[in-house]
């Protein structure tokens, strides 16, 4: 009886405690130099990384540029197609810092315009309405890269490449399945 009544006591401390934190899930980022991103999304932001942005393309057999070198031994990849995959790469990184630099930037601007209470109905519309565009240029900037990568590689290298990166539980589907361009047909 007792343990059961010391049970009850843990579990309810243990909520009570849970439903404090979530209250406040908040604290302490206020003092982060800009709100809306950490310190993590900025450097990636800044570095041209992707960070899931990609997934979609990713996970339905379209690899990414960056990858494919990572595994180019392993794919076997022909020097022509390592040399394009550094191309495709260079190219899909400084588009993306680029867009990187101008998200933080809107970002940064409509965190000083909430600081300072200079915020109002259409200059809020405006800064979001051009982060989402920002947004949705790095997403399609990070997406089309995997779409140039895939015309590079052949069926095998993407059939490898699936079971290089633990997708291949579908791999034939997501390679070949309707709709999917195939390199050299």
């Amino acid at each position: 009886m007792k343990m059961y009544l010391l049970a009850a006591a843990l579990l309810t401390f243990g909520c009570g405690n849970a439903s404090a934190q979530s209250s406040q899930p908040y604290a302490g980022l206020q003092s982060r130099p800009l709100k809306a991103l950490s310190e993590a999304q900025i450097a990636d932001l800044r570095a041209g990384r992707g960070v899931t942005l990609a997934l979609a393309a990713e996970l339905n057999g379209y690899p990414g540029p960056l990858h494919v070198i990572e595994l180019a031994d392993a794919l076997a990849l022909t020097p022509e197609q390592r040399a394009r995959m550094q191309t495709l790469y260079q190219a899909m990184k400084a588009e993306a810092v680029t867009l990187g630099e101008r998200l933080i930037a809107e970002e940064t601007e409509l965190d000083r315009q909430f600081a300072s209470r200079a915020v109002t109905p259409p200059t809020l519309m405006g800064a979001t309405a051009q982060i989402g565009q920002t947004q949705a240029a790095l997403r399609a900037t990070h997406l089309r890269y995997h779409l140039l990568t895939a015309e590079v590689l052949t069926p095998d290298q993407m059939h490898r490449y699936a079971q290089l990166r633990g997708y291949d539980d579908t791999g034939e589907r997501q390679l070949h399945g309707p709709g999917m361009h195939q390199p050299g047909q």
